[in-house]
């Protein structure tokens, strides 16, 4: 059996603040380790279930070198650094059985979610096929494209009631309720970590009766941007053109993994500032 385990930051147990999630600020390190104790915890759940299991973690916070290599559970492998294929489904293929998101966060314009966004502070909103995806719905969607479901999330009440929404089938683990974009009623870490293991592992047990979220083509993508600044470099991609307005602009996919990487690309792009 194998298992991917993509672990982002804003949704782990404990945080509520980006002072805890960026490398810059002071309190970065307490992240980074309650961050790896999620982690932890899920591959140990994961291996409580399947004891032989191949179990890969894809760090996927921010420079996707946030988890503690010498932290982590000696019994996974975990993919680090960027650029990447998949982005934070690094090490996903055909042959997984099962995907897990820890410390996942509700997309942009939801909430109240503990540092809600999709993606960067860039990008507002994707619509595929006209339902607005975040970052849960479009990486499940690429899990799904795949033919992998994702048995398990975690993160705040409102990221887990996202999945819900999208994947009613998906085990999640609320470990702590939002009360704005940077407060929110904890669960003290161990406790969170004592439902991630059990429900890691129920999670595993039953894979097989959780679908995976599938989005067939051709689909209709459109993204709205921050920065007109950025919707003109979008519309050098062939294929991309404006839709409405300074900041929104769509392209045609011809299946959800070419979705993926376009929207992936555009979210690149918004991070280059005018020269």
């Amino acid at each position: 059996m194998k298992a991917l385990i993509s672990v982002d930051m804003e949704g782990v147990s404990g945080i509520v603040h980006s002072s805890e999630t960026n490398p810059e600020r002071y309190d970065y390190q307490r992240g980074r380790e309650l961050m790896t104790a999620d982690a932890n915890a899920v591959i140990a759940g994961v291996l409580d279930a399947e004891p032989t299991a191949d179990v890969l973690v894809a760090d996927a916070h921010g420079t996707f070198r946030n988890l503690l290599p010498e932290r982590l559970d000696r019994r996974a492998r975990l993919v680090r650094g960027k650029p990447r294929a998949l982005n934070m489904l690094a090490g996903l293929d055909e042959e997984t059985d099962a995907a897990l998101f820890v410390g996942y966060h509700v997309r942009a314009g939801e909430g109240p979610g503990v540092l809600a966004h999709t993606m960067n502070g860039e990008i507002l909103d994707v619509r595929v096929a006209g339902r607005s995806l975040g970052e849960i719905g479009l990486n499940a969607a690429m899990a799904g494209h795949l033919g992998v479901p994702v048995v398990l999330l975690s993160g705040d009440d409102a990221a887990c009631a996202e999945m819900t929404d999208l994947a009613p089938g998906t085990v999640t683990v609320p470990v702590k309720e939002a009360l704005g974009m940077a407060a929110a009623v904890t669960l003290h870490p161990e406790e969170a970590q004592d439902r991630l293991r059990r429900a890691a592992a129920d999670a595993v047990t039953r894979r097989t009766e959780i679908p995976p979220l599938a989005l067939t083509g051709p689909l209709d993508v459109e993204v709205d941007l921050a920065s007109p600044h950025t919707t003109d470099l979008a519309t050098l991609v062939p294929g991309v053109s404006r839709a409405a307005g300074a900041r929104t602009v769509a392209f045609t996919a011809p299946d959800y993994g070419t979705a993926y990487r376009l929207t992936l690309l555009l979210a690149q792009l918004a991070t280059i500032r005018p020269a």
